[in-house]
């Protein structure tokens, strides 16, 4: 079974509970490093005994310099956990939640609104609901989710205007509560932690050309079939996988849309076979058509 499909499968299912390995956090969290100094973590889909972004936390409080590590999970017998600094050391302590751990019941949010970064990986069904309560408290956030969710009409417009964007590295596989390992395909970190390479320019090496980079049929900007084939003497739209947003500068390029949302009516000779949905079209050199894949509509500033 492919990657997206193993991904497209858990979101239509309530089982749908994946742990993230240490390897990926301990890839992904020192990115960030400078602003968990004095600040309160709360890990709010994550039971101690399983967790490891409570076991990486609670192995590097002082080092880290966090002044809080508190924890909470979705069960019948579900605690609090917290990790604390207090004068002389640190230390731990554990009470009974009386609304059974879900991270949107009243208990929960009120965690969250104390804490000043959520780190997660809440269950992928559940992931839209999660993100929406980070945002409306306007917190800090770090947390794992698909790649398809920047299409999402909740996710997208943060993306666009800069209030979210995608971390450093990727997750490809997880561990399921039988200890095995799962793969998956197009797992990302969500984010809106700043981080030094984010603003690293891309070096665009490549030049223009109407051959190297055709024309939509449905939208006027031309096709980057890949990251790495950007032309530095190109000012227009361009369309690009929209896994460009893993190196995206906001400094370099601004985000113009989704094809998904921009592109104007479909060709009216375009067979039926090519009509799932509004994309980007282009012609080839047959007079026949091709449908492309999801792409954003960038243009460099």
């Amino acid at each position: 079974m492919s990657g997206n499909t193993n991904m497209q499968a858990a979101q239509r299912v309530k089982n749908d509970e994946f742990y993230t390995r240490l390897s990926d956090i301990e890839a992904e969290l020192p990115h960030y490093r400078e602003h968990f100094k004095g600040r309160s973590v709360y890990c709010n889909c994550d039971c101690p005994e399983t967790s490891n972004f409570w076991r990486f936390f609670r192995e590097h409080f002082e080092d880290y310099g966090l002044k809080r590590l508190t924890a909470t999970y979705k069960a019948p017998d579900a605690c609090l956990t917290i990790l604390e600094e207090q004068r002389g050391g640190v230390a731990l302590s554990r009470r009974t939640l009386t609304q059974g751990g879900d991270f949107r019941s009243d208990e929960c949010i009120q965690l969250l609104r104390q804490a000043e970064i959520i780190v997660t990986n809440p269950p992928f069904s559940l992931w839209r609901e999660d993100l929406a309560l980070f945002v409306e408290d306007q917190k800090h956030f770090l947390m794992i989710g698909p790649m398809n969710a920047i299409t999402y009409k909740e996710v997208f417009p943060l993306l666009q205007g800069g209030k979210l964007w995608l971390g450093r590295t990727a997750v490809k596989s997880f561990l399921t509560p039988e200890g095995t390992v799962r793969k998956f395909g197009n797992v990302f970190w969500y984010t809106n932690l700043d981080h030094p390479q984010r603003h690293t320019p891309l070096l665009l090496d490549c030049r223009y050309s109407p051959e190297l980079y055709p024309r939509y049929v449905n939208y006027d900007a031309i096709e980057v079939g890949k990251v790495a084939m950007l032309p530095g003497d190109y000012n227009g739209a361009m369309g690009v996988p929209v896994s460009f947003l893993t190196k995206h500068c906001p400094e370099q390029f601004e985000i113009l849309g989704l094809s998904s949302t921009v592109a104007r009516t479909i060709p009216a000779d375009l067979p039926r076979h090519l009509r799932g949905g509004v994309r980007f079209y282009l012609q080839d050199q047959d007079s026949g058509y091709r449908r492309m894949f999801e792409r954003l509509v960038i243009r460099k500033k």
